[in-house]
């Protein structure tokens, strides 16, 4: 980054090599290229959109100009990387208890079971988690019980029965309703 410029964070960086323009441009400099005409050549980009696509880019400070021509810094995707590993990760599940969390981090990701987990504790959180999708005093046919799992997990008959067998959902004639699990 050029004296006091506010360096670039990795969102930023995205947006900037969201664009096919100005990420052929990046490549052309990151490979070599070092003058507009040289980034032409490189990237097959016409001149006027790799002139537009590289003014954004010095613009922005991805892309300096140097004595030697055009750069990219590659400690500005250093610095940017820094700064996203260091940033606190947010939970998805944010709003449940530090031991239940931990267990939903490792097993729930953007509200789909990854695995079940072989530990019995751990099971009946996530079992707990996908409960919260059934109504108390609802009763649901069999196939409405499915089709609210395979939103979460594929393997809807296992979860079901783990579901029963845990006390969680009871069943009869057909139906399935919610018999225990936390409440909020």
């Amino acid at each position: 980054m050029a004296g006091g410029a506010t360096p670039l964070d990795a969102g930023t960086i995205v947006g900037l090599l969201a664009d096919d323009d100005r990420r052929r441009v990046t490549a052309a400099i990151v490979l070599g290229a070092t003058s507009l005409e040289a980034v032409v050549a490189a990237s097959g980009v016409a001149v006027d959109r790799a002139g537009r696509a590289l003014g954004r880019l010095v613009a922005a400070g991805l892309v300096t100009r140097a004595a030697g021509g055009l750069a990219v810094g590659g400690d500005v995707f250093e610095q940017a990387a820094r700064e996203a590993l260091a940033r606190p990760k947010r939970s998805e599940h944010e709003g449940e208890s530090g031991e239940r969390r931990k267990v939903l981090d490792a097993f729930v990701h953007d509200g789909r079971i990854t695995s079940v987990p072989a530990a019995h504790g751990m099971r009946i959180v996530v079992l707990d988690w996908l409960a919260q999708a059934f109504e108390p005093g609802v009763r649901y046919p069999e196939r409405e019980v499915n089709e609210i799992i395979a939103v979460r997990h594929p393997d809807t008959a296992m979860l079901r029965r783990c579901l029963v067998d845990e006390g969680i959902l009871d069943r009869a004639g057909g139906e399935y309703w919610r018999s225990g699990g936390t409440v909020t």
